[in-house]
């Protein structure tokens, strides 16, 4: 028997049966629908991560205090407070840092915030006006923060859209003034928004003012030598190339600076937005993977429908298997009969299974829940993945009542009632 006829054959003996390959086959669509809408939005988040990652800036690099058990920051052993001001004007006028196009410093704390009745506790963020364009943000409206704002240690505030939003409602918030810890800030610009990231934490809430001013006015912490310190320095490097050669040149200029002899460590750590990437890309990779293990059990819960299904065929058919060993049937061919039975059932629900699964990614992609904004990404590899396992399914599962019905005795078959 060829191919063609074989194929022929399998189709009938499924169609013969309508509820029970139906059935048989909505575990394959359940399971290859599962596989690709999950791993569409493991995928997705995975892509928003970077995103938001990449969108803090260009060629970044970003200099912390003390060091890190993280695999992919370089540091060593050193003071929890050890970044002042003096260290990034010491690497904004060092004359080997050919590689660095900009530095921009930070200082963290945490202030209620009022405008009359409405208040938000939020972080407040110390600034210079370089933080802009090295963190790449945008003022949608107003002004940004200037070097003589920094210089004079004025009271001016740039509001994250969230808390623009929370405290101004749609009234315009330029020009207006709140409170920050006790002390009227004016408010000169609001930031564009930048939306949460999949973890639920968002840029979009905090507010900027001049580093000098939240030192002196809201909160300050200061290292050894007495100088205020701040918790990061963000460095621009002139290009990705020179990454490398950057880090190499702050480490030397950081050194001297903090008086470190040859044989002491380094009291800070670099790490690069490319580190953060591929770190954060690695972790979210294995969730991916999870998600794809779990959907996957619904694919072997099908297989095994479908082996349930072709061992009743099987004992069904087994006359129909003598009669047709008796007029010259190998072995060969009621195995292969059957295989391409079992195989059509699972391509057929692995087909069907792709189409539900987009439409699962399309439907739910843009939702939002618990202020996160779910993101599907679809990649031809999910397709060809959840396709593939669905008919080695068919065939595995399908093998052993292929095996029975091909070893049938034909007198033995012939007799059978």
């Amino acid at each position: 028997m060829n191919m063609l006829e074989t194929i022929k054959t399998s189709l009938r003996a499924i169609i013969a049966n309508k509820m029970r390959s139906g059935l048989t086959v909505l575990g394959i669509i359940i399971g290859v629908a599962a596989v690709i809408s999950l791993m569409s939005i493991g995928r997705g988040a995975q892509a928003a991560v970077t995103s938001n990652i990449e969108s803090l800036g260009t060629n970044l690099l970003f200099v912390t205090a003390g060091a890190s058990t993280q695999g992919f920051v370089r540091g060593g052993m050193g003071s929890a407070s050890s970044l002042t001001l003096e260290d990034v004007a010491a690497i904004n006028n060092s004359e080997i840092a050919t590689a660095i196009k900009a530095t921009a410093p930070q200082y963290q704390t945490f202030a209620q915030v009022i405008n009359g009745k409405e208040n938000t506790f939020t972080q407040i963020i110390g600034v210079t006006a370089d933080y802009q364009t090295v963190r790449n943000f945008t003022v949608a409206q107003g002004a940004f923060i200037t070097d003589n704002d920094v210089n004079k240690k004025t009271l001016v505030a740039v509001l994250g859209s969230s808390v623009a939003e929370t405290l101004f409602g749609t009234d315009d918030p330029v020009g207006q003034t709140v409170k920050i810890g006790g002390k009227k800030f004016t408010v000169i610009g609001v930031l564009k928004s930048k939306g949460s990231t999949s973890a639920g934490s968002s840029s979009d809430d905090m507010i900027l003012a001049p580093i000098t001013t939240v030192q002196s006015r809201i909160s300050s912490m200061r290292v050894a030598s007495g100088s205020k310190n701040v918790q990061t320095i963000y460095v621009q490097v002139v290009s990705a190339d020179k990454t490398d050669l950057a880090i190499n040149q702050l480490t030397t200029i950081l050194r001297e600076q903090h008086g470190l002899a040859a044989t002491a460590a380094d009291d800070f750590t670099i790490s690069s937005q490319q580190d953060t990437i591929d770190s954060l890309k690695a972790s979210t990779q294995i969730w991916v993977l999870f998600l794809g293990a779990i959907s996957g059990i619904s694919l072997l819960v099908g297989g095994i429908g479908i082996m349930n299904i072709m061992l009743v065929s099987v004992t069904e058919r087994t006359r129909e298997i003598g009669i047709r060993k008796s007029i010259g049937a190998k072995k060969r061919d009621i195995l292969l009969q059957f295989l391409v039975e079992s195989g059509l059932l699972s391509l057929t629900g692995g087909g069907i299974g792709v189409l539900a699964g987009l439409g699962i990614s399309h439907a739910v992609s843009g939702l939002n829940f618990g202020g996160t904004t779910i993101t599907t990404t679809v990649s031809v590899d999910i397709l060809v993945l959840a396709v593939s396992v669905s008919a080695a399914i068919g065939i595995v599962f399908g093998l052993y009542p292929a095996y029975r019905a091909a070893k049938l005795n034909p007198i033995e078959a012939l007799r059978y009632e």
